[in-house]
């Protein structure tokens, strides 16, 4: 199955943005944590659905930290990752962000849920593949 076709099937089973782009990562891994899932649904649609800031955008902030954060008292963060989640919001504001005239679900959507359909499957591809791109280049995926 192709990467487009998963998001699909993952839409169809109720997920949203932030949650599929977690997925996805807990995949290549071939693991599960139901918690972390259910934790990432507050960044959907825009943090809770308030139209803010893209949860794409930020389920793909929260992928760099699943595999460059600090997550034990005796590990360290990757030094890179603030830099990598930097590079990764410069791209979104440069690119889906100027294509809508801004990083909010608002803006993207334009206020039209018909839009849902048509740009954020595109636009969580796009962010899933750039932070594959961020990991890949940092030698931490294959």
């Amino acid at each position: 199955m192709d990467l487009f076709d998963r998001m699909l099937e993952l839409s169809g089973q109720g997920y949203y943005c932030a949650q599929i782009i977690m997925l996805l990562a807990m995949e290549t891994e071939e693991k599960e944590n139901p918690e972390l899932i259910r934790a990432m649904s507050g960044l959907n649609g825009g943090l809770g659905f308030q139209g803010k800031v893209c949860g794409a955008l930020t389920g793909g902030c929260c992928v760099l930290g699943y595999f460059m954060g600090k997550g034990e008292a005796e590990e360290m963060e990757d030094p890179r990752a603030a830099e990598l989640t930097g590079a990764l919001v410069q791209w979104f504001e440069e690119t889906i962000g100027k294509e809508y005239q801004g990083c909010n679900c608002r803006e993207i959507l334009e206020e039209n849920p018909a839009n849902k359909m048509q740009r954020c499957p595109q636009i969580v591809e796009a962010v899933w593949e750039k932070c594959m791109e961020f990991l890949q280049e940092s030698g931490l995926m294959d």
